[in-house]
């Protein structure tokens, strides 16, 4: 039972971080112009991108902090503050992922799969902090590693599944519906950084 509601923790937070609904829009705005081949490929590399960085900060992001001399309840506690604000421009929707000069620069660039795609749009901050503090947890229950990666691992598949369809989603969803999902999972996403603030002020101090 623990390692299931661990798999539901871990897919919930990785699925309001990476937001695979509110990233088909911008893959539309950057890429809709290009051959479907093209945004085939673009959407596979991006994806493989970001689940390196999820499987590198996993694996080596808590020995990175011992040696910064950081602890994981300050990181979690600064996690979830982090995701809080997160949280919160999704639920307003202020969510601003790129300024205007790297959207620019995105659109001007060959290929967009590493920035910003990969980077900060699937994993960003949010992210990496997220993914580092499930793996700690996952390590005090049983199974708990093998429902962390498979909760990454669906929705990794979703956020390629929805760049895929990109196009198909904005059609069907249109702004008032990407919004109000956006919304949604902003509530969610304020409720499990509250929880991340919670736990790293227990463990720091009790």
């Amino acid at each position: 039972m623990e390692a299931l509601a661990l798999f539901l923790k871990a897919f919930t937070t990785l699925l309001v971080v990476m937001d695979p609904v509110g990233l088909a829009p911008v893959f539309v705005a950057l890429a809709g112009d290009r051959p479907p081949a093209e945004r085939l490929r673009i959407a596979r590399r991006a994806v493989t991108i970001a689940t390196m960085l999820l499987v590198f900060f996993g694996f080596f992001g808590e020995p990175l902090l011992r040696y910064l001399g950081i602890g994981l309840s300050a990181f979690r506690t600064a996690g979830g503050l982090l995701l809080f604000k997160i949280a919160l421009d999704m639920v307003f929707v202020h969510r601003v992922r790129e300024t205007p000069e790297e959207e620019e620069e995105a659109r001007m660039r060959e290929d967009i799969s590493v920035f910003p795609l990969a980077i900060p749009l699937l994993v960003g901050p949010g992210a990496m902090a997220s993914i580092l503090v499930l793996v700690a947890e996952a390590r005090h229950v049983s199974g708990g590693p093998l429902a962390v990666a498979l909760a990454a691992a669906l929705v990794l598949l979703s956020a390629y599944l929805a760049l895929r369809l990109a196009a198909v989603l904005s059609r069907l969803l249109g702004r008032t519906g990407v919004n109000v999902v956006t919304r949604v999972l902003g509530v969610l996403l304020a409720a499990l950084a509250v929880q991340f603030v919670f736990d790293g002020v227990a463990e720091a101090f009790f």
